[in-house]
C-alpha cells in the first residue's frame, strides 16, 4: 500500500518538483495551496505524512501546525524559506517532527520522509506492551501514551519516544548526539537543539509530579532520567 504524502505550499513550482520526486519513488500525493485547503485536506485525505511550508495565505503553517494537532499526530515535516533558530525552534514547539529550510535538496526531502515513515512503521508492527511505570508515571510506546499522575497526557510521538528511552535507562546520561542517533535515527539530519527543545517541551508536562524521579540536565553532557532512591 502506497503511503500518502500530503504537500502544502503555495509555490506552485515547489509543489511539482516534490510531488514529481516522491511519485517516481512510489508514494501518493495531494497538494494544498493555502493553509485553509491544507487543514482540510488533513482530515478528508488523511495522509500517512504531511510537508508544510511555513509562509501561506489564509493561515500560516503555525497556525496549520496547531489546527492539525488538535485532532492527530500524524508526521509533520515544516518547510521554511528563513532558516532562522526561531523559526526552526517554534516549529518543533507547536509538534512538528522536522524541519528542512529552503533552498532545499529534494533527495534530502525524501530520505527524510522515508525515515520518519520507517520509524513510524516499525513502531506499529510492535505487537509486545513497551511500558515503563515510576511513581505517578505510565509510559506507554505500544499505545503512545502518557499517564501523569493518573491523567492521560496529550504527546507528540517524538516526545513519547525520548520520554521513554531515557526512562527504559534510568540514571544513564545521554549526550544530544547519542539521543539524536538512537531515538531520531542515524539518518535524522537535524541538529543538538531538536533534543532541547522536545526535552523542554517534556518538563512542561512532568515537571514536579514527583521527588522519586526526574528529568535532569547534566551540564556540559545532555540528559538523563535520574530515579532518586
Amino acid at each position: 500500500m502506497q503511503n500518502k504524502i500530503l504537500i502544502v505550499d503555495d509555490d506552485e513550482n515547489i509543489c511539482e518538483l516534490l510531488n514529481l520526486y516522491l511519485k517516481k519513488d512510489g508514494f501518493d500525493t495531494s497538494i494544498a495551496y493555502n493553509g485553509r485547503q491544507a487543514v482540510e485536506l488533513a482530515e478528508k485525505y488523511n495522509p500517512d505524512l504531511i510537508l508544510l511550508d511555513i509562509m501561506l495565505p489564509e493561515l500560516d503553517g503555525w497556525q496549520v501546525c496547531r489546527e492539525i494537532r488538535k485532532k492527530s499526530e500524524v508526521p509533520i515535516i515544516m518547510l521554511t524559506a528563513k532558516g532562522e533558530t526561531f523559526d526552526k525552534i517554534l516549529g518543533l514547539e507547536l509538534g512538528a517532527d522536522d524541519y528542512v529550510t529552503k533552498p532545499f535538496d529534494t533527495k534530502e526531502v525524501v530520505a527524510r520522509i522515508k525515515a520518519v515513515l520507517r520509524r513510524s512503521n516499525d513502531n506499529e508492527k510492535t505487537d509486545k506492551k513497551e511500558e515503563v511505570r515510576y511513581d505517578k508515571l505510565i509510559i506507554n510506546l505500544t499505545n503512545y501514551e502518557l499517564v501523569v499522575d493518573g491523567k492521560p497526557i496529550d504527546t507528540p510521538p517524538k516526545e513519547l519516544e525520548l520520554i521513554y528511552h531515557l526512562a527504559s535507562n534510568p540514571n544513564r546520561v545521554y549526550t544530544r548526539d547519542q539521543l539524536l542517533d538512537e531515538v531520531w535515527g542515524f539518518d535524522y539530519y537535524g541538529d543538538s537543539r531538536t533534543v532541547d527543545v522536545h526535552v523542554k517541551r517534556l518538563r512542561e508536562k512532568l515537571e514536579n509530579v514527583s521527588d522519586k524521579w526526574c528529568l535532569k540536565t547534566v551540564w556540559g553532557v545532555g540528559y538523563k532520567f535520574e530515579v532518586r532512591k
